[in-house]
């Protein structure tokens, strides 16, 4: 039997039949500096029950898995210095152990999708990394999409990554990728990446309804809703070119590889935007944390 520890909040949700979005943990960990971590994972969570959903951040505590946690369980993962970064393949292992993990895109959806959360809301999911061709360095994030039946709502793949590889993975694991009020993929810290979709949804309904659907009809894949960055925050693509060229020559110069990489990026963009990176990360994923909110809302009244 699956043993999972779920807040009491989260709990009250699926005994009324409430709508619950997951959140990850690893941005809180891995992903932002504190305090601005800990800001942003308790924004995040506000934002959701402002939308009229509950929120469900998820994470391992000394080797139990917690669907939904506390403030002061935030506040641990965004100052703790030893807490384990988790995909799927790891969550047993922390698990056995008794450590702390936080928990990356495959992990949550893993998690979640045993809860039985339909929703997951993230900031960009992982993919193809550039010069994959050599490091075979492909996400475990696209695999999980492949074979776990929840819907990311995101803004694309992290624009570190290689785009167009990470879209021919998705389609070969069955995946649909679904612009959100676009049809060209957007690029994560900027809105456009000349991505053409093919598939547009204009509302919450409509991207509920199509997830429904893709239930039924999808064989067990996940689904990416792919929203564009806040206007007001978005990042010229050109910009953004230029700072992750100069942030992958910092990597391969101190010879970062596996999951180090993303974060290393990640840091290197904010200080090659000068901060502007961390700003439009904290927009869309506020903006994803919202729109998966509504769109599990939508899923709840068309039942």
């Amino acid at each position: 039997m699956t043993n999972l520890i779920l807040a009491p909040e989260v709990q009250a949700a699926f005994a009324n039949g409430q709508p619950v979005v997951a959140l990850e943990s690893t941005v809180i960990s891995h992903g932002l500096p504190y305090p601005h971590n800990r800001e942003i994972a308790l924004q995040l969570e506000a934002t959701v029950r402002a939308a009229g959903a509950v929120p469900a951040t998820i994470a391992v505590i000394q080797g139990a898995v917690h669907v939904g946690l506390t403030n002061e369980q935030i506040e641990h993962f965004a100052t703790a210095k030893d807490v384990l970064k988790l995909s799927r393949r790891d969550i047993g292992y922390a698990v056995a152990t008794g450590r702390d993990g936080a928990t990356t895109v495959a992990a949550t959806m893993a998690i979640a999708g045993l809860a039985g959360i339909q929703v997951f809301a993230t900031g960009g999911i992982g993919g193809v990394h550039r010069g994959a061709r050599e490091s075979w360095d492909v996400s475990a994030d696209l695999g999980e999409l492949g074979k776990t039946p929840v819907l990311v709502v995101c803004a694309g793949a992290k624009s570190i990554l290689d785009l167009p590889a990470s879209l021919e993975v998705l389609e070969t694991y069955g995946v649909p990728v679904v612009g959100y009020t676009t049809e060209e993929l957007p690029a994560f810290y900027s809105a456009h990446s000349g991505l053409q979709l093919g598939r547009k949804v204009d509302d919450p309904a409509q991207a509920a309804a199509t997830w429904a659907a893709h239930r039924v009809y999808g064989g067990g894949s996940g689904m990416v809703l792919a929203v564009p960055p806040p206007v007001e925050k978005a990042l010229d693509p050109q910009f953004v070119e230029a700072a992750i060229g100069r942030a992958i020559a910092q990597a391969d110069a101190a010879g970062i590889r596996g999951a180090a990489v993303t974060p290393f990026l990640l840091s290197a963009m904010a200080r090659e935007t000068e901060g502007e990176s961390i700003a439009t990360n904290t927009a869309l994923l506020n903006n994803n944390a919202q729109i998966a909110a509504q769109v599990a809302v939508a899923l709840f009244q068309s039942v």
